[in-house]
């Protein structure tokens, strides 16, 4: 990202399935994840270009593409951005403007759209505090979520609010030094 190095489509879709699997599904840090995965029903896309503005067109194209494949084929999309928004604060702001975006392409009520960044910081945090983590990914990554799908997983899950506060505490547990052996950040998948 910041290295001026380009991470290749390939090396972006390794390193984040590796993330998936070791940290999300893991850690348990997303209840939801691991149905998906063994069902082959999410879609990774890479955007390679390092231009804002043309990872905006490829989300809403990405987002049309999930919207118009069956669930059962393709439940969710995680857009992947290496080598772009290397600045949280930058990326922070895409996600306002790409969350409008969606909106006005008459996407709402249908998508929802999480995100997760390498240097991923909660508001009151400290930029080092292990919580972060439940947020952090290898890459800037851009999440399109089904809502009717979100909906019937949170309705299967007895506690869905408690998931935040049990990912603080197992990454409270596990803490810095267990976050860095997972190594689940760009180029783990080598």
């Amino acid at each position: 990202m910041s290295t001026g190095a380009t991470i290749s489509a390939m090396q972006a879709s390794a390193d984040t399935r590796r993330w998936l699997e070791v940290a999300v599904i893991g850690l348990n840090l997303c209840p939801f994840a691991k149905a998906v995965h063994v069902r082959q029903q999410i879609h990774y896309d890479v955007y390679l270009a390092s231009d804002a503005e043309g990872l905006l067109d490829a989300l809403l194209d990405a987002a049309q593409e999930l919207a118009a494949c069956e669930p059962s084929e393709r439940d969710t999309t995680l857009l992947i951005a290496p080598n772009t928004l290397a600045d949280f604060l930058d990326f922070n702001d895409f996600v306002v403007r790409a969350e409008r975006g969606l909106a006005r392409a008459g996407f709402e009520g249908q998508l929802q759209l999480a995100n997760f960044h390498p240097r991923y910081q909660f508001a009151g945090t400290d930029i080092n505090d292990v919580t972060n983590a439940t947020n952090r990914s290898p890459y800037p990554t851009l999440h399109l979520l089904r809502e009717d799908s979100v909906s019937r997983a949170v309705d299967a899950f007895p506690d869905a609010e408690a998931i935040f506060g049990r990912n603080i505490q197992t990454l409270e547990a596990l803490g810095a030094a267990g976050w860095e052996a997972l190594n689940v950040g760009p180029g783990s998948a080598r």
